[in-house]
């Protein structure tokens, strides 16, 4: 089975957007969305998917990413 891949950094850095203004534009802390960024999380909220998506004037799919070949976490 694949895994899903957060591109939350790159887009990040496509904005020029840093993690603190993020944080304080999605009001989410800045441990958390660097947990995003790191991929160490396994799960995200729909609001707040919406709220960094607003924030960031992207899609999902820009941040969220399937990669078929990957190892998930509760393979290795």
């Amino acid at each position: 089975m694949g895994k899903i891949i957060l591109r939350l950094d790159r887009v990040m850095a496509d904005r020029k957007m840093s993690l603190n203004e993020l944080s304080e534009r999605v009001g989410v802390s800045n441990v958390n969305l660097s947990k995003m960024k790191t991929g160490k999380i396994s799960a995200i909220r729909f609001s707040t998917l919406e709220a960094i998506c607003d924030a960031l004037t992207c899609q999902p799919g820009d941040i969220l990413e399937y990669d078929p070949n990957a190892v998930s976490d509760s393979e290795e």
